[in-house]
């Protein structure tokens, strides 16, 4: 008998972009798990778990396309996602915000996911988000096994 599973790691990144409280786009694109991910998700398996779950979402300036061996993002503001739920069996979401009064000034090309550790787990380029104090974001960045 041969088994095999051909659901791969994957995730959905959402997000929402609100101009002095109006809401003024939404996106919702996979992104990219980088190799990072892999080497957290078989030590956290393994019993070494320490710092291995996600703690942050990432605001950067880097403009390569996302790559598997990625393992930061550029001039990057980090800040702690706002919550983790599971939304389904083998996901997991992490809802994040940006205010009006964080990241002002960047030109905002690329999110990441970051565990407690610092390894970059996932990474998101697009079109870039010129950050203003009249700008906040939202989103969910869920993952799904």
């Amino acid at each position: 008998m041969h088994l095999s599973d051909t659901a791969a790691l994957h995730g959905e990144f959402t997000l929402a972009i609100y101009r002095r409280g109006l809401l003024v786009a939404e996106v919702a694109e996979p992104n990219l798990i980088v190799n990072g991910a892999k080497d957290q998700l078989a030590r956290l398996v393994g019993g070494a778990g320490t710092g291995r779950h996600i703690t942050h979402i990432g605001f950067g300036v880097g403009t390569a396309a996302a790559a598997p061996g990625n393992t930061d993002l550029a001039s990057a503001f980090w800040k702690p996602v706002t919550s983790v739920s599971y939304p389904a069996t083998g996901q997991v979401a992490f809802a994040w915000s940006l205010s009006t009064a964080e990241a002002n000034g960047l030109a905002i090309t690329e999110f990441g996911l970051r565990c407690a550790d610092g390894t970059l787990f996932a990474r998101k380029v697009r079109a870039p988000i010129h950050k203003s104090d009249d700008l906040s974001l939202t989103g969910v960045w869920t993952l799904i096994f």
